[in-house]
């Protein structure tokens, strides 16, 4: 009987220190866990442009919906971004207020792009009308030593 009580309140108290070292084990193994990254070998696209003055919003709209249309058209296109968080410009005279970002499956699909009738329709009329001045940049990564050798 004696032993029956003593279990009834040392259980508990076992269980807890259980469940209390389990805790901090699984918090240790989390932060010794370094962050994860990728490093793809598709193409980003990014171009930072100024829209000209008299440039309406909606027009500014229209050219930012059209990249939405030739990410659906053209082959060869992930993904795209947007919506600009944050230009950074070096000087008021070179000042920069939208950026957008394509990204290309590889670099043969980024310069299929260039020449595509879909893409050469869009910045004829609904993106070099309406921006004063752009820059582009495109950056990938190498692709692993092992990619394309056989076994």
């Amino acid at each position: 009987m004696r032993n029956s009580v003593l279990w009834r309140r040392v259980l508990p108290v076992c269980l807890m220190v259980c469940v209390l070292a389990a805790v901090f084990a699984v918090g240790v193994v989390i932060g010794q866990k370094k962050n994860k990254y990728g490093m793809p070998t598709s193409v980003i696209h990014l171009v930072a442009l100024r829209w000209k003055a008299e440039a309406t919003p909606e027009q500014r709209q229209k050219a930012i919906d059209g990249i939405k249309t030739m990410a659906a058209e053209i082959p060869g296109i992930k993904n795209i971004w947007l919506k600009p968080l944050r230009v950074q410009n070096l000087t008021q005279d070179q000042k920069l207020d939208t950026i957008f970002v394509i990204e290309f499956e590889s670099e043969a699909a980024a310069e299929a792009y260039r020449t595509n009738p879909k893409h050469e329709e869009w910045s004829k009329q609904l993106y070099e009308p309406y921006r004063d001045t752009s820059r582009s940049f495109q950056a990938t990564n190498e692709a692993p030593a092992s990619a394309g050798k056989k076994k």
